[in-house]
């Protein structure tokens, strides 16, 4: 990794502004067995409800839409160990005959491949691991610049997790070796060393917001900061990148620890809150479980972040409908857009699945 970069990182981020207030109470947000009812009541509608991608050309029943709920879902299993999660997850994979999508170098249509490789770890099956080793052993055969293939930030939450669980599972090196070149060629073209956090793509490097911010999306950042702790888990403790990954963590983390709002989410703009004042729970999501996850490994100062993740959960519990639906979800799109209480879609359901995962694995470290 390019050392100018791992200094910047150390520097960069210097918000200041306050945390929201909970509106539950300790006592409630720390009953596991409620946490457990809301995650499968969301995970539930999902299952009944599924969302397809907009465009009919994108609607592959592999792509990363769905794929971004199961890793959800699978999510909920290993924190609960519920099968009720794991037999639905395997029944879509077994759907998709455990292939990626159909796009070679596209990140997008290797996020499945997280789901396969996690059903594979809980129990052996090298159908699983099959295309998944195919599409990589492909693009390492041919290797093109990270920000060539990952050019847009929400590609380092689709594909490269799925390399380093590829490299965990197979125990080959070349796998996790590809996935540094790769995510710092990404990383060190997309993120702004100012305000330490990630552009969506090249066309938002100098484009402003209606009062004059830098358009940082707050889903693009929740991507980047929830496919750390996949990769992270996935890395021996003597691979040499390692703690670069755990830097650029924290970075993130203090950088979006003082967007929050008053009411617990992130806005879609970053820094413009008053462009698209109404609350996006995917994006939140996304990072309250990132946030939380750093306290449960002790890579963030619990005193400084949890406040913060009991504010955002509180916030995605008053985003899900009496029926499971989860709302104030941002259609898909690449930048802030408006958003409404009745707008749902299949990553605000994983993102919350993943933040309830991590609330359950928090409250078992405080309680043991």
């Amino acid at each position: 990794m390019n050392q100018y970069f791992i200094r910047t990182l150390l520097i960069a981020a210097l918000f200041t502004s306050g945390f929201g207030q909970n509106y539950l109470s300790r006592d409630q947000i720390n009953k596991i067995d409620d946490i457990k009812v809301q995650m499968k009541s969301v995970a539930q509608y999902q299952f009944e409800n599924p969302s397809q991608h907009r465009s009919k050309n994108r609607n592959f029943r592999n792509g990363w839409v769905p794929a971004s709920f199961y890793i959800g879902v699978m999510g909920a299993y290993e924190a609960t160990g519920d099968k009720f999660y794991q037999n639905h997850a395997e029944t879509w994979a077994k759907n998709n005959n455990y292939e990626l999508g159909p796009r070679l170098r596209h990140a997008d249509d290797h996020a499945c491949g997280s789901v396969y490789l996690s059903l594979h770890a809980n129990s052996k099956n090298d159908k699983r691991l099959k295309a998944v080793k195919g599409v990589y052993d492909q693009l390492i055969a041919n290797p093109k610049l990270g920000r060539e293939d990952w050019w847009w930030c929400d590609a380092l939450f689709m594909s490269p997790p799925t390399l380093a669980q590829l490299g965990t599972v197979t125990g080959n090196k070349k796998y996790h070796k590809y996935l540094h070149k790769m995510y710092w060629d990404t990383a060190e073209y997309l993120f702004d060393r100012n305000d330490g956090l990630f552009y969506r793509d090249q066309r938002y490097f100098y484009r402003r917001s209606k009062n004059g911010a830098k358009v940082f999306w707050s889903r693009g950042n929740g991507w980047v900061i929830a496919g750390l702790p996949r990769i992270i888990a996935n890395l021996p403790e003597t691979d040499k990148q390692r703690e670069s990954y755990i830097e650029l963590f924290k970075t993130l983390a203090f950088s979006l620890k003082g967007l929050q709002g008053a009411d617990g989410f992130w806005r879609s703009s970053l820094l413009d809150s008053e462009e698209y004042p109404n609350p996006e729970s995917s994006g939140s999501g996304f990072i309250v479980y990132a946030l939380a996850w750093g306290i449960n490994q002790g890579y963030l100062e619990k005193d400084d972040y949890l406040p913060i993740v009991e504010s955002g959960w509180s916030a995605l519990n008053r985003a899900v409908h009496g029926d499971g639906k989860i709302g104030w979800v941002q259609d898909i799109g690449m930048d802030p857009r408006d958003v409404s209480f009745e707008d749902t879609h299949a990553y605000g359901a994983g993102a919350f699945l993943l933040a309830g995962s991590e609330m359950i694995n928090l409250i078992k470290s405080e309680n043991n």
